[in-house]
């Protein structure tokens, strides 16, 4: 058993994994910032749309008020 055990390979694997660890810290970093932002945006998406619904209607109510009758 001790003829299939390589501590160079052993130690390349070791390496490897530490690596991917800290990749895996950086990516979850990472998301947690696309999350806030993504939060923070859903805010001024729906102001956008209180504000388009706002105009649209007194545009809509001026246009019918004067030129639908």
């Amino acid at each position: 058993m001790n003829a299939e055990f390589d501590p160079i390979k052993q130690g390349i694997m070791w390496a490897k994994v530490e690596r991917m660890e800290s990749e895996i810290t950086e990516i979850r970093k990472d998301m947690k910032e696309l999350l806030e932002l993504a939060n923070k945006s859903k805010g001024g998406f729906w102001a956008g749309m209180v504000f388009v619904s706002a105009v649209s209607g007194i545009v809509g109510f001026f246009t019918h008020h004067f030129w639908g009758k």
